[in-house]
């Protein structure tokens, strides 16, 4: 059972981090989400919102840490440009 949670989580989060596939599957986590037709149905009370919150936490925690990344690595960028010291420009002949 842990082997299957585990493949699970890695293909999703490998598929989410795929720039091709990312929007259709963060399309298709919200439609299971809001759907009726579920692996456990809704009408069961706590057992029937356990896999709505796994999908609905793997896709904030997956969206959240790609977007912290991405500001990080633009900060980085930003703080590397300035080290550089000033820039000086030289007219070639």
């Amino acid at each position: 059972m842990n082997n299957v949670v585990q493949a699970f989580y890695s293909w999703y989060r490998n598929t989410l981090r795929h720039p091709k596939y990312r929007w259709l599957l963060i399309a298709g986590s919200l439609l299971y989400l809001i759907s009726p037709l579920d692996i456990s149905p809704d009408l069961i009370p706590i057992i029937g919102w356990i896999d709505d919150g796994l999908i609905a936490t793997l896709l904030v925690a997956e969206l959240s840490q790609m977007l912290f990344s991405n500001l990080n690595r633009k900060s980085e960028a930003t703080e590397s440009i300035k080290d550089e010291g000033p820039v000086i420009d030289v007219e070639a002949q």
